[in-house]
């Protein structure tokens, strides 16, 4: 009969345990931030050169070709840039009047020491596109 009255006991505390649980509902706060605008106006009367060139010295396809890919298309006048890890070959669209193909050289060479720029030459198409 104790051990009745145990579970008996027992059972009543735990049904009320579970049954007053507080369900609160998380609070969802909106919090409002300011985002710079980062995109790029281009000049719809420039004249626009597409360069291709190699690059040796990347070792990955996260780390270093998309940190060039990044620092090529940032650049003022720039109006697309792609660098395919694989061939390691950079394909940039450029304003004529505010980039030079030594620009885009130094930009790649200032993402990365050990970055060199081969075979740069500027192209009507880009082939591997």
């Amino acid at each position: 009969m104790k051990t009745i009255k145990n579970i008996l006991v027992v059972s009543v505390l735990a049904l009320f345990i579970v049954s007053c649980k507080n369900d609160a509902k998380p609070e969802v706060k909106t919090v409002e931030t300011n985002v710079e605008e980062t995109s790029v106006k281009l000049d719809p009367n420039a004249t626009y050169a597409k360069a291709e060139f190699g690059i040796e010295g990347m070792t990955c396809a996260i780390g270093c070709a998309k940190t060039i890919e990044k620092k090529l298309a940032k650049m003022e006048g720039v109006k697309s840039a792609t660098v395919d890890f694989d061939k390691h070959l950079a394909m940039v669209e450029y304003d004529e009047a505010k980039v030079t193909t030594s620009s885009l050289e130094e930009a790649v060479t200032k993402a990365g020491d050990m970055y060199k720029v081969n075979n740069m030459k500027t192209v009507e198409s880009f082939s591997n596109k």
